[in-house]
């Protein structure tokens, strides 16, 4: 097969399997509340086995990317994935035998997967070329919608496959469906390529690189995003039900926000290709600014829909833009470091957000909330624009 094929070959493996594999996020979370329901031995453990599993995903984020760069991407989402096959087969055992310490086991490995899984978009970017990179990323982000789709579907169909165990047909499904996510990783080509002494790179170099502006700007703009779509989405339901609406309402908003976090991907790698990642960033920044405002401005139904469509648009932008300006700037040799540290960030961030979240909802207000969002956007848009943006694009 001609060498100059192969990364576009490997481009589809890996979007190829990112398509299969992420179909496990929306089923684990119908899944972990569901199951723990089940078997908790008390109210206060039902959502214990997702916040484990929300725990073992920021402590497996750092030895991924390790591994990914010992060895390489290939083996690591090999690991990931074969995490996930465990998982799912010990979450299923774990409801037929009543046991709640497996559950919580299983959740672990599943969670490990998950973070795994964050490094598919930059594993895109450097098969392609520099030119293309922001639509590979762009594009490696569609796999969630059709997840946000497949991954219910398959849940309600394999649910009840297991008569007498309810939800272990979906977990085994899940551990099947990760089987054969790991086909298409079987495809790439992509060699390992461990360090020569030259290459190297000792930690104090590598601290160094994290404290670059650029770098921290990448960095500031991918945490924010994600932490403050969390901060908003995750007591959504909670929130709408407090004012009187359905949950068939406030699981379509969900369905709806989670619609419009991918879709845009078909059209911002372009978008970033002719406007650059900051201005990109920028705009998701501002968009998710708007939803907050929104968000604050009144409890309607329609409130909700306008809050959580635009939040989705604006973490689209935010994040693929800090992803496609973090892989530009970051030498080759430091990027296993930098992306294990990014990513080590936004899911310790994130977290604190989805545990403080509900309780400023049901201490204080939905409102409170919303224009709790508020202010650090707008510090991250300052910070950016004190840095020069047109620096960031060279």
């Amino acid at each position: 097969m001609p060498s100059a094929y192969a990364p576009n070959l490997n481009f589809v493996a890996l979007i190829s399997a990112n398509t299969i594999l992420a179909a496990a996020m929306p089923m684990l979370i119908i899944l972990g509340g569901l199951a723990g329901l089940g078997l908790a031995p008390s109210p206060a453990l039902v959502t214990f086995p997702p916040s484990v599993q929300m725990l073992a995903g920021l402590l497996a984020t750092g030895p991924f990317a390790w591994l990914m760069d010992r060895y390489c991407r290939k083996i690591g989402f090999i690991v990931g994935a074969g995490l996930a096959v465990v998982g799912g087969a010990i979450c299923a055992y774990a409801l037929m035998q009543s046991s709640f310490f497996l559950l919580c086991l299983g959740h672990a490995a599943l969670g490990a997967a998950l973070a795994c899984y964050q490094y598919f978009r930059f594993a895109a970017a450097e098969v392609v070329s520099e030119s293309w990179q922001p639509i590979a990323i762009s594009l490696m982000l569609t796999s969630g919608l059709i997840a946000a789709f497949a991954g219910p579907e398959l849940f309600i169909l394999t649910k009840d496959s297991i008569a007498a165990v309810p939800l272990a047909g979906a977990y085994a499904a899940l551990s099947a469906l990760s089987m054969i996510g790991i086909a298409p990783l079987l495809f790439i080509s992509q060699p390992a390529e461990p360090q020569s002494e030259t290459q190297a790179t000792s930690n104090k170099t590598k601290l160094a690189e994290l404290s670059h502006r650029p770098v921290i700007t990448a960095i500031v703009i991918g945490t924010v995003s994600q932490a403050i779509m969390v901060l908003l989405m995750s007591p959504t339901p909670l929130a709408m039900i407090g004012c009187g609406l359905s949950e068939e309402t406030a699981g379509d908003v969900i369905r709806w926000h989670v619609v419009f976090m991918f879709a845009p991907s078909f059209v911002t790698g372009v978008l970033i290709k002719r406007y650059g990642t900051t201005h990109i960033s920028m705009l998701g920044l501002a968009l998710t600014t708007l939803a907050a405002a929104i968000a604050a401005s009144g409890l309607t139904q329609t409130h909700f829909y306008g809050s959580l469509i635009l939040l989705g648009v604006g973490w689209n932008f935010g994040i693929i833009g800090a992803t496609t300006m973090l892989v530009k700037v970051v030498p080759v040799e430091n990027r296993a470091f930098v992306q294990g540290a990014n990513n080590t960030i936004i899911a310790l961030v994130s977290t604190v957000c989805a545990f403080g979240s509900g309780a400023i909802v049901t201490s204080l207000s939905w409102t409170v909330l919303s224009l709790t969002a508020i202010p650090p956007l707008i510090l991250t848009a300052a910070f950016v624009m004190r840095f020069r943006p047109d620096k960031l694009e060279s």
